[in-house]
């Protein structure tokens, strides 16, 4: 028998990345989303409304810090219950996924500011060569603050900063770096004592063989198109 797949509520594309708030919040206006009491978009037609949710709250002390996205939910305008990410209509949760890549590539905010530190671009530019070459590489590419990469299943640009990955052409691809028993989601093993230098170069090595990666949740995402 084919078993049954499990729902999906909420998606973590984004979960854990932080984000300025008084930039992202321009951002997310100037996409048509409320930023007073919350960050939602509702989109009439379809009766979906979309909510960002953070770690740690909204509107508190710690958004001086920077938001930290956890995750992004749908829910029904009918009866306010959460939708299946299954449900939702391809173009819209598209939509809204551009808009938060949008959000999280301008206003990303972390320990440096990728967009402004050139040297901690310079840093992990200088170790991914070093380390390709070790590893015999020789499809992972540089162009300003991305590493390009020429996969077997499809090619893929890496923010040197943020760590957003794309899939060429087409959307973010979600790779989150947390332990390898939460289902859906990959162990990035890479050691270094920043956190985003590894998560960083762990996402380029493994997309650099992609042909290897059995991951579903993975696969799924850089094979839709």
């Amino acid at each position: 028998t084919v078993q049954e797949k499990k729902p999906v509520f909420k998606s973590e594309r984004y979960s854990g990345q932080q984000v300025n708030p008084q930039q992202a919040n321009a951002l997310w206006a100037s996409k048509n989303w409320k930023t007073h009491e919350g960050i939602e978009k509702t989109f009439y037609h379809e009766k979906i409304r979309v909510e960002v949710h953070f770690k740690y709250g909204f509107a508190t002390p710690l958004e001086v810090e920077g938001y930290t996205i956890d995750s992004v939910l749908f829910y029904s305008l009918k009866d306010w219950k959460p939708l299946d990410l299954e449900k939702i209509p391809s173009i819209l949760f598209s939509e809204v996924m551009r808009d938060m890549d949008l959000v999280v590539s301008v206003a990303h905010r972390g320990g440096v500011d990728p967009e402004a530190s050139q040297s901690t671009i310079e840093m992990r530019t200088a170790l991914l060569k070093e380390t390709c070459t070790f590893l015999k590489l020789d499809n992972v590419r540089y162009q300003g603050t991305h590493a390009l990469i020429d996969g077997n299943i499809a090619n893929y640009s890496i923010h040197l900063g943020s760590g957003v990955v794309h899939r060429q052409p087409g959307g973010a691809v979600c790779i989150i770096p947390i332990p390898a028993q939460h289902r859906g989601r990959i162990f990035l093993p890479f050691a270094d004592d920043d956190p985003r230098t590894a998560e960083v170069i762990s996402k380029v090595l493994l997309l650099a063989k992609d042909s290897e990666i059995q991951d579903p949740t993975i696969l799924e995402q850089i094979r839709r198109h």
